[in-house]
């Protein structure tokens, strides 16, 4: 085997993502003329190929992993982009679209998952009623160069199914009129999911995030032993609150993907399925893949992929830990977050595996956005937010079009087939 060392085409030094940059240096710097690390990946790639045909050269591990999948109808993930939900404050820039807008551009992300829960963000009756709006809206987005990945109803969606031990905690996420009202707070919040699949629709979206809401997180641990049929009855009823939403997301064209969350009635793939069943296996039922939570849970997030790919159609990219100790484990103690033994952290500081994350979904044709959810016990977040762009941008495989043993094809019909097998 030829050992011949083989330099690859190097990142021009000029490129925005080869030195740290201010937000203000980042938006001045930003520019069609810059290639992305990614792009320069495929560069790397391609010219890797060319040089194992002409050389037979060893490939380094990374792109040995990347060149056996088979890429003929293969699609690359798109971003980075990032969660707005942790950054929206009462101060400038992130009290206004704009001024959100120009921070994110700054920090160089490509699209904005919008949360749904304050009105100058984005108007949820407005979307679902004016075409007009959505279209001033996405207009407002591309002048940064930006678009809208997915709106979200994290909050809202919480508040179709709650189990009255949460009553008064979660009335903060919904209007003070509806407050001690659980009826009417159900209603308010079924009725912010109608608006967001129309919203949706109109801003020419396919999918939408949000929580599924519960009414069995109580009696998540089998103690006191559960009455027969209670979690079957706990779904049929979580089912029938979301059929009518599910529907009317079907008739707009658009997926649900619930986020799998502690606290939620679907928080894995157990539970999930369940509701997916008591649904009827509707067709718009599907998942936001966030690993995070499964390191929490101690699940194994990479064959998750494996299992329900065909149902994942959103993606966070949020890091975790899990440091299990002799005095606590997956249920934390109570501590608060910088104490637990399973914490969220700033992408690339925690231990999820999103190398092999992006391979399994550019394996299986995830087309979907790349989506930074910014939690961290540790980490400020204009770090974090600095440091996801980049560390999404780099995770993504731009997947080529070839194989990257065409070189040793051969062009054959049936014929020719039935000979190679003795059968002619």
């Amino acid at each position: 085997m030829n050992n011949t060392k083989v330099h690859f085409p190097m990142i021009p030094v000029g490129c925005q993502h080869h030195v740290r940059r201010t937000p203000a240096e980042n938006r001045a710097h930003r520019s069609p003329k810059c290639i992305c690390r990614s792009k320069h990946l495929a560069m790397q790639m391609a010219y890797a190929t060319e040089m194992q045909c002409a050389s037979n050269f060893p490939l380094p591990h990374r792109f040995d992993v990347l060149l056996v999948l088979q890429f003929e109808h293969m699609k690359t993930i798109k971003g980075p982009a990032i969660f707005l939900a942790q950054f929206v404050q009462d101060k400038a820039p992130f009290n206004s679209l704009k001024g959100l807008c120009d921070w994110a551009a700054g920090h160089t992300y490509d699209g904005l998952q919008l949360p749904t829960s304050d009105k100058w963000l984005i108007d949820l009756e407005k979307a679902a009623e004016s075409k007009d709006y959505c279209d001033q809206l996405k207009g407002t987005l591309h002048e940064y160069e930006l678009e809208i990945t997915e709106l979200s109803t994290h909050l809202q969606g919480q508040l179709v199914a709650v189990h009255p031990a949460y009553d008064q905690m979660f009335d903060a996420f919904a209007p003070t009129e509806v407050h001690g009202n659980s009826k009417a707070r159900t209603e308010w919040a079924t009725n912010q999911m109608l608006l967001a699949a129309k919203a949706s629709h109109n801003l020419g979206l396919d999918t939408h995030v949000t929580f599924s809401g519960a009414f069995l997180w109580p009696y998540m641990y089998p103690w006191p032993q559960r009455p027969t049929g209670l979690i079957e009855e706990g779904f049929k009823e979580l089912a029938k609150r979301w059929l009518p939403i599910l529907n009317a997301f079907d008739e707009a064209g658009v997926d649900v993907a619930y986020e799998l969350h502690p606290g939620e009635d679907l928080h894995d793939g157990t539970s999930f399925e369940r509701f997916l069943e008591a649904t009827g296996n509707h067709a718009r039922v599907n998942i936001n893949y966030d690993p995070s939570h499964f390191v929490l849970q101690q699940l194994d997030y990479t064959q998750f992929i494996d299992i329900y790919h065909e149902r994942i159609k959103a993606f966070h990219v949020k890091d975790a830990e899990f440091n299990a100790n002799g005095r606590q484990g997956v249920y934390g103690g109570y501590a608060s977050w910088v104490d637990r033994a399973g914490r969220f952290r700033s992408p690339g500081d925690g231990e999820v595996d999103f190398m092999t994350i992006f391979s399994k979904l550019a394996q299986y044709d995830y087309e979907g956005w790349a989506v930074v959810e910014w939690e961290c016990c540790l980490k400020d977040s204009e770090q974090g937010a600095s440091e996801g762009a980049d560390f999404v941008r780099d995770s993504i495989i731009e997947v080529t079009q070839r194989a990257f043993d065409d070189f040793a094809g051969g062009k054959h019909d049936q014929e020719a087939n039935r000979k190679i097998l003795g059968l002619d």
